[in-house]
């Protein structure tokens, strides 16, 4: 490996790793939905990890057309600006839409309490809920189901920024086997830093008193993935 290479190598591993600590949107619906939905560490980590492979790899995909057909970069930076306001549109779409949606389901499973007399006059009041007596089975499968695939769609269509201009066209001036080589140094340090945060973050809110807030748990993923769209639209994150 040349040095011009090795500093590359350095360069990709660096800023895949700060590109998405400082990019919530990297994780955040990732906690927030594991948490509303109840995923088992495996599903969480199956679904972060294809997520993020479609995100890297979109990305990837788009520099090697540029590569192989000369694109100029400028051109690839235009692609991915408009990738990334179709991403923001979807994050926020979606965020609202399901921030609606769990507060209606809040305010349906909102407790109260039934009195009843027994025998010899002795009153008994306990807590209710009726939320899980309207919601139809296929319809909370349906939901399940097709979550992830909303979340992995707009992943896909969210680009890494800094690999085509910063790594690609200078890692394919040396050769086909920096482009590669650089590539997946970036790819596997943004999809570990995913998973890292996301399972460490995921694990911690297990030991947070949440039982008060359990019942908002999907209106909060909702208002969190929309604050995500929210950033990335206006605050460039």
């Amino acid at each position: 490996m040349t040095p011009e290479l090795i500093l590359l190598t350095i360069t990709a591993i660096s800023i895949g790793f700060f590109h998405t600590l400082f990019g919530p949107d990297h994780y955040l619906p990732f906690i927030v939905m594991a948490q509303a939905r109840k995923w088992s560490l495996p599903k969480t980590t199956l679904v972060t990890f294809l997520c993020g492979l479609g995100h890297v790899g979109s990305s990837v995909l788009l520099g090697m057309v540029g590569v192989a057909f000369g694109i100029a970069v400028r051109r690839l930076e235009f692609v991915e600006s408009f990738r990334g306001n179709v991403a923001a549109l979807m994050f926020i779409a979606f965020g609202l839409v399901y921030f609606v949606w769990g507060l209606r389901r809040a305010f349906r499973n909102q407790p109260h309490t039934h009195a009843h007399f027994h025998q010899g006059g002795h009153p008994h009041v306990h807590k209710h809920e009726h939320s899980n007596e309207h919601v139809h089975l296929h319809e909370k499968e349906k939901a399940v189901n097709i979550t992830p695939w909303i979340i992995f769609t707009i992943f896909v269509f969210g680009p890494c920024e800094p690999l085509i201009p910063i790594l690609m066209y200078p890692a394919a001036k040396n050769s086909i086997f920096g482009m590669v080589l650089v590539a997946s140094v970036f790819s596997i340090v943004t999809i570990s830093t995913m998973l890292g945060i996301v399972l460490v973050s995921t694990f911690g809110i297990n030991f947070l008193p949440m039982q008060r807030l359990e019942r908002y748990n999907h209106a909060l993923a909702g208002a969190a993935i929309l604050l995500c769209g929210l950033a990335i639209q206006f605050l460039g994150l």
